[in-house]
């Protein structure tokens, strides 16, 4: 008897440990018949080391689906940085997805063409850019798909992911853009909300803030690079009566992200006031949703 129940018990704690193992996440091309602008190079595979990835010709998101009992619906697109070299994979992307999981938020992590890496002649305003802007595109064509509301789609950069989310939430297209060439280019690309972290300086001053999107902007008092960047695009939200919200860390420079190489108190919790700041703005919840299923009625 005692045997067999000590057999139980391990097979118990074996199916626990199986359940417990994460899934690997799927990654989805954005376009299924590759980038435009990418034709001579997109059988070349990504590299990638460390804490980062390179070499990306054929721009992908990848899905971390907010586990079920607690989805609320949300969606974020998170760009992490890197200086437009490389992308800063593990702690602005794979653990960036994880905490705001925990939040009931899916989440959406771009690998987008880098402009600056050696060799590159892709661009940021172009290439960038557009991958991002597909990006939400995407998220908003396959909302049913995740059971998420495309009135509540999100986008969080990181440095140089935050200067791409600020051009594409805080400003006019730089150029006329191209005609869709499916039905998901026809999608809405202007974000419900942005979450800025340290965010670069391209694309702020912004030249359209009065249609921007509310915004969560965190950054260092110490930053050489972002501080200054951070403060400008908060001012003009303010000034342009569009809703955000501003926490400048003192002793804190660039690239807190989660906390990791920090003993600052506040740095570890910074995420706790963007939960906050979710929670409060109303994308945590299901209004859109319930007001949309009031207006068909």
């Amino acid at each position: 008897m005692m045997r067999l129940l000590l057999l139980a018990a391990s097979c118990l704690l074996g199916s626990a440990a199986l359940a417990q193992v994460p899934k690997t996440p799927a990654t989805v091309p954005l376009w299924t018949s590759g980038a435009p602008g990418s034709e001579g190079r997109r059988g070349e595979a990504e590299q990638a080391q460390d804490y980062w990835i390179k070499n990306v010709h054929n721009p992908s998101l990848t899905v971390f689906p907010a586990d079920p009992r607690h989805a609320n619906g949300a969606s974020v697109v998170v760009v992490p940085g890197g200086g437009h070299r490389i992308i800063v994979w593990t702690s602005e992307g794979i653990a960036v997805a994880q905490a705001l999981n925990r939040m009931g938020i899916s989440v959406f992590v771009l690998k987008y063409r880098l402009a600056r890496e050696e060799g590159s002649r892709y661009t940021i305003e172009g290439d960038a850019l557009g991958d991002l802007r597909r990006a939400v595109r995407w998220v908003r064509a396959n909302a049913k798909q995740y059971d998420l509301d495309p009135n509540r789609v999100g986008v969080m950069g990181f440095s140089a992911g935050g200067e791409l989310v600020s051009m594409l939430a805080d400003n006019k297209p730089a150029a006329a853009l191209p005609p869709p060439r499916d039905p998901i280019d026809r999608e809405n690309a202007r974000p419900d909300f942005q979450i800025q972290v340290f965010p670069g300086p391209l694309g702020i001053p912004a030249n359209d803030a009065a249609e921007a999107p509310p915004a969560f902007i965190a950054a260092g008092s110490l930053d050489q690079c972002c501080a200054e960047p951070a403060v400008t695009l908060y001012e003009q939200l303010r000034k342009a009566g569009v809703p955000a919200e501003l926490h400048m860390y003192a002793n804190a420079d660039h690239a807190f992200n989660l906390g990791e190489a920090s003993n600052l108190l506040s740095i570890l919790h910074w995420p706790d006031r963007l939960h906050d700041w979710l929670i409060d703005s109303g994308f945590l919840d299901d209004r859109s949703r319930r007001s949309a299923a009031s207006k068909a009625e």
